[in-house]
C-alpha cells in the first residue's frame, strides 16, 4: 500500500529538520516535529474513519494543531470540516449530522461545546489540544499528545476518492450549509490528485505566512496549503496589531489573508510606533470578507506598497474576481475583473442581461460542475442561479465598459461584521421566543471597526414592561453563537411593511446610512 504521499514535506523534512515550520502563541515546531504529528495525525485519522463518507470535525482554534490536522486530513483522504468554535450545542449537531462527523478536534475555545457533543453522543471521539481542559472524564476525550504518541506506526495510506474540506456557509440564505473548500477548481478523481493540483496552484510568495484571522474560515485557512508546500506558517492566537508586526518583522512574513478591519486596528497603532517595524518582506496581502473603505485602503498602500490583492468570492465557489493594487488605485471601488473560468453577467430579477454601468444582480458564468454546491441540499443548491450555468453570491452591482466589477449592495439581509457573515434571521427567531417582545427585526448598521453590526429594532408586547438591551442579549446566548447576538438594541412601535406584508430592511437601514450604498466600505 502506498505511504502518506507528503511530497514537498518529505523534501523539508530531510533537507531542514531543525527549521522553523509552525509557530502559534505556545512557540515553534521544526519540520521534523511538524512533519511526524502529521504522519501520526494522518494514522489515527483514517483509522477512525475508514469509510469516505466519514469526516472529522475541527473546532477552529487558532492553534498549530488546527492546521497540522486539516493538513493531516487531506494527505490521507479523509474529509475535515472547518467548525465554528462558538457553535452551540444544537448548531454544533446539525453540523455533525449532516456532514457525517465521527470525531471532534478542539482547542480552549471550543473545547466546551465538543465535549457536549461526546456526551450527547454526537461523535466517538475529542482530541482536545493547546491547553484545553475538560471536566468530563469520558473514554472519548483524549488529549493532542497523548493521541499523537498512541499513532499506529505501520498504517496503510491507499488511495481514496477526494475530499476536499469542507466549511459551513449560508450562501444567499441564513442556514448554514456544507460546501467544499474551492481550492482546486478542475475535475479531480482520487485524493492524491487533488494534493498534485493543490500543490500547483501555490497561492502565496515563498516566505512565512502570517495566520491573523479566524481559522474556521475558508481565507484563514488557505495557511493549509502554504503548510503542504514545506513553507512556514505563523499562527496569531488573537489579533493584536503592534504584536502582529512585530512578527513580521521578526520572521521576515512575505504574505498573509486580512480583512479590512485588521486595517484599521494596524492603522489604528501610532504613526511613530508603526515606523519602527520593518514590513518591508510582505509581498502579498489577499484581503476579502468586506468591501474595504477607499481611505483606509490607500492608506495600508502608502505603508506596505502596492502588495495588497482583493479577491471576491465565497467558500462555496472559490475566488471569482480580483484586483492588485496599482489596478485598484486606478478604479478605486472596484473589486475587479473576473478570472478564469468564470464571466461575469449583470441581470434583472427576470435573469435578463444588463449592458454595462447597468445595476442589477452580479452573478457568474461557470462551465458544468465549477458553480455552487451544498452538501446534502439541492434546493439550496438551485437558489444560488439566477439561470442555468450562473449563480449569485447575493450582491447588486454594475460591470463598467472594462469589465471592471463594482458592488454596491446585497440582495440578501446578510452582514459583514470584521469579514464574518452574519444573518438577521438567525438573531430574529432567537428574540421572538423572548415573551416581551411583539416583532423583531434585525438590520445592519456602521461601525467604525468592523464595518457593520447587528441592530435589533425590538417591538415590545406591552411598552410599560420593555425589556432592555441586557435581558434580550442574555436571552438569545444559550440560542445562538455570541457572534450572531445582536450588541446594539432599539425599540419601536411598528415594523414598516411593503404591500405583501414582508418587513421593509431597506428603510429600516437608509437612516443609519450616509448615501444609497447601506452595507460596510
Amino acid at each position: 500500500m502506498p505511504d502518506l504521499p507528503l511530497g514537498p514535506l518529505n523534501d523539508v523534512r530531510d533537507l531542514d529538520p531543525g527549521g522553523v515550520a509552525l509557530v502559534d502563541a505556545l512557540g515553534e515546531r521544526t519540520w521534523g516535529q511538524a512533519v511526524a504529528e502529521i504522519e501520526a495525525a494522518a494514522a489515527q485519522m483514517l483509522a477512525a474513519a475508514p469509510d469516505p463518507d466519514q469526516r472529522w470535525g475541527i473546532l477552529g482554534d487558532n492553534a498549530a494543531p488546527t492546521l497540522l490536522a486539516h493538513a493531516a486530513g487531506l494527505l490521507a483522504g479523509v474529509g475535515t470540516v472547518a467548525v465554528s468554535r462558538q457553535l452551540t450545542l444544537p448548531e454544533l449537531t446539525d453540523q455533525v449530522e449532516d456532514a457525517g462527523m465521527v470525531a471532534l478536534i478542539a482547542g480552549p475555545g471550543g473545547a466546551a461545546s465538543a465535549v457536549a457533543a461526546l456526551e450527547a453522543g454526537l461523535v466517538a471521539t475529542v482530541v482536545l489540544h493547546s491547553g484545553a481542559t475538560s471536566p468530563s472524564t469520558s473514554p472519548g476525550i483524549v488529549m493532542w499528545e497523548d493521541w499523537i504518541a498512541a499513532a499506529p506506526a505501520d498504517q496503510d495510506f491507499p488511495d481514496r476518492p477526494a475530499r476536499p474540506g469542507m466549511v459551513y456557509t449560508s450562501g444567499t440564505t441564513g442556514r448554514a450549509r456544507g460546501t467544499a473548500t474551492r481550492w482546486v477548481l478542475a475535475p479531480v478523481t482520487t485524493h492524491r490528485e487533488y494534493l498534485d493540483r493543490l500543490r500547483e496552484r501555490a497561492q502565496f510568495p515563498e516566505g512565512p505566512h502570517i495566520v491573523v484571522g479566524p481559522l474556521q474560515h475558508n481565507g484563514p485557512l488557505t495557511a493549509v496549503r502554504h503548510l503542504l508546500l514545506g513553507r512556514p506558517v505563523i499562527i496569531v492566537q488573537r489579533f493584536d496589531a503592534e504584536d502582529v508586526l512585530r512578527l513580521i518583522e521578526r520572521y521576515g512574513v512575505t504574505s498573509s489573508v486580512m480583512v479590512p478591519t485588521h486595517f484599521q486596528r494596524l492603522l489604528a497603532v501610532d504613526a511613530e510606533t508603526r515606523a519602527s517595524f520593518d514590513v518591508s518582506s510582505v509581498a502579498l496581502v489577499a484581503h476579502t470578507g468586506s468591501a474595504c473603505p477607499p481611505e483606509v485602503k490607500r492608506a495600508m498602500i502608502d505603508w506596505f506598497g502596492p502588495v495588497l490583492i482583493e479577491s471576491y468570492g465565497g467558500s462555496e465557489s472559490g475566488t471569482l474576481c480580483r484586483i492588485a493594487s496599482p489596478e485598484w488605485l486606478e478604479h478605486p471601488g472596484s473589486v475587479g475583473r473576473a478570472v478564469d473560468p468564470f464571466r461575469v453577467i449583470v441581470v434583472d430579477e427576470a435573469g435578463q442581461e444588463l449592458g454595462p454601468g447597468e445595476t442589477g444582480i452580479l452573478a457568474f458564468e461557470a462551465p458544468e460542475g465549477f458553480g455552487p454546491t451544498y452538501h446534502q441540499d439541492p434546493e439550496k443548491t438551485a437558489k444560488a442561479y439566477v439561470r442555468p450555468g450562473a449563480f449569485t453570491l447575493g450582491d447588486m452591482g454594475h460591470v463598467d465598459e472594462n469589465g471592471f466589477i463594482f458592488i454596491t449592495d446585497r440582495l440578501s439581509d446578510m452582514v459583514v461584521s470584521g469579514g464574518v457573515n452574519l444573518y438577521p434571521s438567525e438573531a430574529e427567531n432567537a428574540l421572538r421566543q423572548h415573551p416581551a417582545v411583539a416583532d423583531v427585526a434585525v438590520i445592519g448598521i456602521p461601525h467604525p471597526d468592523l464595518g457593520e453590526q447587528l441592530l435589533a429594532l425590538v417591538v415590545p408586547s406591552d411598552p410599560a414592561s420593555a425589556p432592555d438591551a441586557a435581558e434580550l442579549e442574555a436571552f438569545c446566548r444559550p440560542l445562538i453563537s455570541a457572534y450572531k447576538i445582536p450588541r446594539a438594541y432599539e425599540l419601536i412601535d411598528v415594523l414598516p411593511r411593503n404591500e405583501m406584508q414582508k418587513v421593509d430592511k431597506k428603510a429600516l437601514r437608509r437612516p443609519y446610512w450616509d448615501s444609497e450604498r447601506t452595507i460596510g466600505g
